[in-house]
């Protein structure tokens, strides 16, 4: 990841936590009988408000970017194959979405209750924490998506191999005879 900026685990986990998939807490089916024996009793209908929660899985997170629905995306920087992944950044830059590349898949699959997964994206926000994640979303914004050329053609810091340096060496032992020589 020579090149990359990879955020802080906490720093960008920690908000994310209370969107993270508790489907166990209260489940689907209870909330559904809740209703009916209100409807039954000659309530009124009240449909319980969706809650928001984070999306995960390439091809979920395909679709929410094409769409520009995904607010926030988190992409885990250990995927393997890295294929997998490779085209999410380009992606998130044209469609204008903020993404960010984070250090572990399995932090990110602890958010969606999984051993692991390559990456997660938000698409709401609760209106308590807006104001924080504007800010992160700021952020994130200044180190990914307005350096995406930069970090582009950052290549791997220009280290070179043991026979490289060889030979490299040679020319320049070459170059300096040839300078006393002429003197």
């Amino acid at each position: 990841m020579q090149g990359e900026v990879v955020l802080g685990i906490k720093a960008t986990l920690k908000p994310l936590n209370c969107y993270a998939c508790w489907t166990n807490i209260v489940p689907r089916v209870q909330r559904l009988r809740r209703r009916a024996k209100a409807r039954a009793a000659g309530k009124p209908d009240v449909p319980t408000k969706k809650k928001i929660y984070l999306k995960q899985g390439v091809n979920t997170i395909t679709t929410l970017v094409e769409q520009k629905k995904a607010r926030l995306v988190c992409i885990a920087c250990d995927v393997e194959p890295i294929e997998i992944v490779l085209f999410l950044p380009a992606l998130c830059r044209k469609m204008g979405v903020p993404y960010c590349i984070l250090k572990s898949k399995s932090r990110l699959g602890l958010l969606v209750r999984r051993k692991k997964t390559s990456c997660i994206a938000l698409t709401d926000v609760n209106q308590a924490d807006r104001t924080y994640f504007n800010k992160l979303i700021e952020s994130i914004k200044t180190n990914y998506n307005d350096r995406y050329d930069e970090i582009r053609k950052n290549w791997d810091g220009g280290q070179l191999g043991a026979k490289s340096a060889c030979r490299l060496a040679k020319l320049e032992r070459a170059r300096a005879r040839e300078l006393t020589q002429k003197r």
